[in-house]
């Protein structure tokens, strides 16, 4: 700790601080002979000055502070240190120690830190089995761990078998970390024997008068199961958990009351967590998984895939025009689905149902050419046009100028929704799956074989006319004039 020096000299008294002390007994003189003799300690040389009688008893004579400042003579109350900044320096120089002793490994730990991580999964080979504990070689370090035999629920291991575990804790004590499988039912005896959080294994026996939960068994004591605990998902039929055993979490326990609350969502939670980096780490755009529809909202639905949830958008749906999700799918139901966008840093997986249909645009583009007619039936209309559905899940829109031949105010004038039309194919982009659909081009061809069917017809009659004509002969018998009478041409 720092601290201001102590002053090298003392202060020297001054006449006012000066204690009167008695007058001493007159010293005897001293007589000197002739003889030189060296001078005693403490007596002046000859030829020099008297020392005065105070230095004489051991006092130092007082310095020049003028020309020696820092000499000068100090009050001692000056130089006691704060208590306030003490106290800054005694913490400050216990953190720098602290610090330097974090450093440093504990002396219970093993040699690797990173094994008493509480959670890292890890994989280890059975060293030996003695009663009821497993050891088993941790890898990294000189460490061993051992492990409950009852949490392999039956499958016991054998000397070298693979295990995969959780580091739960370092017993100090034994020098041996303890793990676990995570997620291994956990005995139990009696009300003494559970605990907040361990799992345990309740055998459901009936559904409350409410239904809002279900009657649950451990090992005889009576517990009790909230139905929004019995799933991840919302339970509709409750009793179809009568006499299954189902691995739950103890959420809530009071021995006094003998009340005990487990819980089976929790535990799926817990079990989803831990497999949700795996899932991510596996997980690619194009893959096809399955999942459970969790649940469903006006743009779409939402599916479990085991690891994370995934979205279905309402237009990936069907092929076919989708009003409300519950169309399609419902809660609860297992779908095959498709990955179809994938971002990792904001964890959101878009998924496709009907890409798991085929896609009907294609076969319709390999089977339809432009300038093909079709059948169609209206199923919408628009003001800048008509949509007609060619096959299932295959829409394609006339556009009001494709309507007639002549000008059209309003779509409705020309044709109406659920009327069977027959259009020509203009275009087809199956990329942006759109169909291009005229009316006006048969309209138009139509009035065009009119036209021309007419026209012939008239130079047909024309033909025929001049062919009688050509045949037709002349009579005799005919004379100028009017009526009867002859004319006569008369000179004037």
């Amino acid at each position: 700790m720092s601290t201001e020096p102590l002053p090298e000299t003392l202060p020297t008294p001054t006449p006012e601080t000066q204690v009167a002390k008695p007058d001493a007994a007159p010293k005897p003189a001293v007589h000197t002979t002739g003889f030189s003799a060296a001078p005693k300690p403490g007596t002046p040389r000859p030829g020099s000055k008297p020392i005065p009688e105070k230095w004489q008893r051991g006092e130092k004579p007082p310095q020049d502070n003028a020309k020696n400042p820092q000499n000068a003579v100090r009050d001692f109350d000056s130089y006691k240190p704060n208590k306030r900044d003490l106290d800054k320096d005694i913490e400050a120089e216990l953190n720098a120690a602290m610090s330097a002793m974090a450093e440093l490994p504990a002396l219970d730990s093993p040699e690797n830190p990173a094994e008493k991580a509480v959670g890292g999964r890890k994989k280890g080979r059975v060293l030996s089995i003695h009663g009821k504990d497993v050891f088993l070689d941790v890898p990294g370090g000189r460490s061993q761990g051992v492990l409950a035999i009852q949490e392999f629920e039956g499958a016991y291991p054998k000397i070298g078998d693979e295990v995969e575990f959780m580091i739960e804790r370092y017993d100090s004590a034994n020098g041996l970390l303890v793990l676990t499988l995570g997620g291994a039912v956990q005995a139990v005896t009696d009300w003494s024997g559970i605990s907040l959080g361990m799992i345990v294994e309740a055998r459901v026996t009936d559904v409350n008068k409410n239904k809002t939960g279900l009657m649950v068994e451990v090992n005889g004591i009576k517990a009790f199961m909230p139905i929004s605990q019995a799933d991840l998902y919302r339970v509709e039929q409750p009793e179809q958990f009568i006499g299954q055993k189902l691995k739950c979490v103890v959420i809530e326990v009071d021995i006094h009351d003998r009340n005990l609350i487990v819980s089976r969502r929790a535990l799926l939670e817990r079990e989803r967590k831990m497999k949700e980096e795996e899932f991510w780490s596996k997980l690619e755009e194009g893959q096809v998984r399955k999942g459970i529809v969790k649940t469903i909202k006006a743009f779409g639905a939402f599916v479990d895939l085991g690891g994370a949830d995934g979205l279905i958008p309402i237009s990936e749906l069907s092929w076919t025009r989708v009003g409300t999700a519950e169309e399609v799918v419902k809660v609860g139901q297992e779908v095959e689905v498709k990955i179809a966008r994938l971002d990792r840093e904001a964890r959101k997986i878009g998924l496709s149902l009907r890409a798991m249909q085929g896609n009907p645009w294609d076969d319709f583009a390999r089977d339809h050419r432009p300038g093909v007619r079709i059948e169609g039936k209206v199923t919408r209309i628009a003001d800048f046009g008509a949509f007609v559905e060619l096959a299932p899940g295959i829409e394609g829109l006339i556009h009001i100028s494709e309507l007639t031949t002549g000008r059209v105010r309003k779509v409705s004038d020309a044709v109406s929704e659920g009327q069977m039309v027959t259009v020509q194919i203009v275009n087809i982009d199956t990329d942006q799956r759109r169909i291009g659909l005229s009316l006006k081009a048969i309209a138009a061809e139509a009035e065009q074989a009119a036209d021309d069917s007419e026209t012939k017809e008239e130079a047909d009659d024309r033909e025929e006319a001049a062919a009688l004509m050509a045949t037709r002969k002349p009579s005799l018998n005919l004379r100028g004039g009017v009526g009867g009478t002859p004319f006569k041409f008369e000179r004037q």
